[in-house]
């Protein structure tokens, strides 16, 4: 019978170093063809999770499933994988069609079909007439197509991909996302990408997984976890954000009043969690969602209004980072696009900052 659920189901896996557990209860499925991004700061246990569906590690409890069966004791040569590591791992001595054709001759496979398959992944990515060349002889990005090619030959179920791009130059980092997901979906197979980097995963995926200290804090699509982040770890982590620490001092049905540590007063839509007055939160609102506004301007009576003083201006390509310090001392970061009355904002200028109610997330914090 042909296997209609998931390529990989994650069921409660654990994974325990002594007294350090660095995988805790983690469970997810990732669909047949998709693009699944892990993402988190260095130790959080990705990569021992990524090592652990390779099976170069064994978890000390829960199940891992690929095309519905269960992988745990099955050694890495017999799994339906195959993993692209962030150094690669060619082989200086060999050519490029020895390169990728080495998983397919410890395999037994006869010369004359090693040939084909190799001509065929090679050209499938981009690199046709390549095979006689040496490695040294290829531009970063063309390795790592060849680093996919000799994973792909192999017709993997499943694509493991431990930080690719890390050691790339920030050009061809930013090239290679595209090209990456362009090769995902030509062969139409499932991609497992590990990364620190959020606009990594953000560009590439399909859905993403954030982790943190051994567990899933979010899973969802990059529009949710950057726009409806669940966690105040996934808003920090996820996009830049403007942080405010504040006191819950009024509610209604719709809005909650806050008292910011600033001492000015900001309101923010209710979450999913009704908060009660005096509750502790941190409030995040994307730089994006800020507006600035001409000192005196008339802003119809809207909330989150207040004057301040642009106190840095970084220009970066098509937009500006424009922070702006309120008179209640707390200090603003605003994007704004490099046209429009702002065009020649400078340092020192007086504005007014708005932002809607909206746009903001609110997450409450443990007191003590």
């Amino acid at each position: 019978m042909t296997n209609t659920g998931p390529d990989l189901e994650c069921r409660d896996l654990i994974k325990d170093f002594d007294t350090f557990r660095a995988v805790d209860h983690v469970s997810f499925d990732v669909p047949q063809g998709s693009f699944f991004s892990i993402l988190g700061p260095s130790g959080c246990g990705k990569t021992t999770l990524l090592r652990m569906i390779a099976g170069f590690q064994t978890p000390s409890a829960g199940d891992l499933l690929i095309k519905g069966h269960s992988m745990i004791g099955v050694p890495p040569n017999k799994r339906p994988v195959s993993m692209v590591f962030q150094h690669l791992a060619l082989f200086p001595t060999m050519n490029i069609g020895d390169n990728v054709g080495f998983g397919l001759r410890q395999r037994g496979i006869s010369k004359s079909e090693i040939k084909t398959r190799v001509e065929k992944v090679l050209d499938r990515v981009g690199l046709p007439n390549v095979a006689e060349r040496r490695v040294d002889q290829l531009s970063g990005g063309q390795k790592q197509r060849v680093a996919i090619a000799r994973c792909m030959v192999l017709e993997p179920d499943v694509l493991l991909l431990d930080e690719p791009l890390g050691a790339l130059d920030l050009k061809l980092r930013e090239h290679m996302k595209v090209e990456l997901k362009a090769l995902q979906s030509a062969f139409n197979t499932t991609f497992v990408y590990i990364t620190h980097d959020q606009s990594e995963a953000l560009v590439m995926s399909d859905n993403i997984a954030v982790m943190n200290h051994g567990r899933f804090e979010q899973i969802g699509t990059p529009h949710d976890v950057y726009h409806a982040p669940d966690t105040a770890f996934v808003a920090g982590f996820v996009g830049d954000a403007n942080k405010i620490s504040a006191r819950v001092v009024a509610t209604d049905e719709r809005t909650l009043t806050l008292k910011a540590d600033g001492g000015s007063d900001i309101r923010v839509a209710v979450g999913r969690d009704q908060l009660p007055t005096g509750q502790k939160v941190q409030v995040f609102l994307r730089p994006e969602a800020i507006e600035l506004l001409p000192n005196g301007a008339d802003t119809d009576g809207a909330s989150n209004v207040s004057p301040g003083i642009v106190e840095n201006v970084l220009f970066n390509g098509a937009n500006s980072m424009v922070t702006v310090k309120g008179a209640d001392g707390v200090s603003w970061k605003a994007a704004l696009p490099q046209t429009g009355d702002f065009a020649s904002l400078q340092k020192g200028d007086a504005v007014r900052t708005r932002w809607q109610p909206t746009q903001a997330r609110c997450y409450p914090v443990a007191e003590g």
